[in-house]
């Protein structure tokens, strides 16, 4: 192999990115979005705009990455002949660098989780006393600091082992689970008496449910459930080969992802309906809620047990793309120094993120701008950082790279036509800027004078 790493497959590539845009954002942020963004009403405007929206940039950043074989941080400058537009991929660098420091800690609290149902500590428990019990959980300073580390220890582990047999070999083992995972927990809720419910308001729109402000949720979630904006879905694309079928390839992510959230729907609301409760209990569904209603099941806690499993899969695959751009970037795609870059890397972003971790423990009173310093990181990536980074993507495709290089370079390993081309150009270059406006907009506060322009 050279230095310039590849996939070994097709699919490798198609399952790490799947897993990449997956992640704790369609397994645990769509659940409760859609439960408190009207479900059905919610569910279809989000797929119109993944569609709409989402395809055509991450069609850019496909097209930019494998026409650059460089690292994210170069790609921009090399195609615009212009050391200048590299800022781009360092904003995802950093983007990348605060989200994973912070998106640890809801991964060491996942295997904390997995670790209480084990030792039979879940078991049995009224709903309160499940929320009692995430509180002291997430406040516990050294357990989730441990168990933080232990999430950036199996992440490292893989991605120092590189492209191929790293990244690429765990995701084909951990999202096949994940996919069977979930049908077998679907199939279990929806045998519970009362699930129907449950369906109904997942799949059945009812858009008197429906708000403006659940209508500019489903907006970002269809950005950046697809891991837009921060340059991962480029530089997993500068390891393709030009035989690789970009349009293909980015539909079949799309439609994983929107499987991925439709089965963490179906495993979710069907129970939580059948037992009576509320499906709008925001983030602390999985955490507090979800315990509650496999506990009232037959094997509930194995079955609990297997929905953790995949949660963690799930945020693993997502951190391996998070790291891999940033030592991508170190290593200029050098696979010599890989292993010694993830590491030192990952010890970093560890560090970092322990104030994160502490946040609803000894530095829960620690607070900048009324936020926790876990929800100012999280308000950052999420409200501006993320959607500035896809704002300069979508500019950077289309107005700096020439129609007719972008058209050769998605050509190539697929027959895709004219015709869809320009339209994702044209969604691309006029409509997503303004959709990343009004995203913009919103997370200043502005939804309301959003809303008034559109009357």
């Amino acid at each position: 192999m050279s230095q310039q790493e590849q996939w070994k497959s097709k699919i490798g590539f198609v399952l790490a990115a799947a897993g990449s845009a997956i992640g704790l954002g369609a397994i645990w942020k769509f659940p409760y979005v859609a439960g408190t963004g009207g479900g059905g009403a919610f569910l279809l405007i989000f797929l119109a705009f993944t569609l709409v929206l989402g395809m055509p940039l991450l069609l850019g950043e496909f097209m930019i990455g494998r026409m650059g074989q460089s690292d994210p941080i170069q790609t921009y400058g090399k195609l615009a002949s212009n050391k200048k537009w590299n800022f781009i991929g360092k904003i995802g660098v950093f983007t990348c660098f605060v989200l994973l420091s912070f998106y640890s800690v809801v991964g060491g609290w996942i295997i904390l989780y997995i670790m209480k149902i084990l030792s039979g500590g879940l078991a049995g428990l009224t709903q309160n006393q499940y929320g009692q019990l995430f509180g002291e959980i997430i406040s516990n300073p050294y357990a989730t600091i441990a168990a933080q580390l232990v999430f950036m220890i199996i992440t490292l582990l893989v991605v120092a082992q590189g492209v191929q047999k790293g990244i690429e070999l765990a995701s084909k083992v951990m999202m096949p689970a994940l996919l069977l995972l979930f049908i077998i927990l679907v199939i279990r809720s929806l045998s519970l008496d009362g699930a129907i419910e449950g369906v109904k308001f997942l799949l059945v729109p009812d858009f008197s449910k429906l708000t403006s402000e659940s209508i500019l949720f489903a907006l970002r979630q269809a950005f950046f459930t697809l891991s837009l904006g921060v340059s991962v879905m480029l530089t997993y694309a500068s390891y393709l080969p030009k035989t690789q079928n970009l349009p293909q390839s980015a539909i079949s992510i799309i439609l994983l992802n929107i499987v991925i959230a439709i089965l963490a729907g179906l495993a979710i609301f069907p129970g939580v309906f059948a037992f009576g409760l509320k499906p709008n209990a925001g983030p602390v569904l999985i955490f507090s809620v979800l315990p509650a209603v496999f506990d009232h099941m037959p094997f509930g806690m194995i079955f609990f047990l297997a929905f953790l499993l995949l949660f963690l899969f799930a945020a693993l695959t997502s951190a391996f793309s998070m790291i891999e751009i940033i030592v991508a970037s170190v290593t200029k795609n050098d696979s010599r120094k890989r292993k010694k870059a993830t590491w030192v890397i990952g010890i970093l972003i560890f560090i970092v993120g322990i104030p994160a971790c502490l946040s609803y423990g000894v530095l829960a009173d620690v607070q900048l701008f009324h936020k926790t310093i876990f929800d100012l990181m999280d308000y950052a990536v999420s409200n501006i950082l993320m959607p500035l980074g896809a704002l300069f993507i979508a500019i950077f495709v289309s107005w700096k790279i020439s129609k007719q290089d972008l058209f050769a370079e998605l050509k190539q390993g697929s027959n895709i036509g004219y015709v869809f081309f320009s339209i994702c150009y044209f969604l691309l270059k006029y409509i997503v800027p303004i959709a990343i406006i009004v995203v913009f907009l919103d997370a200043a506060g502005l939804s309301d004078w959003i809303l008034h322009l559109f009357k």
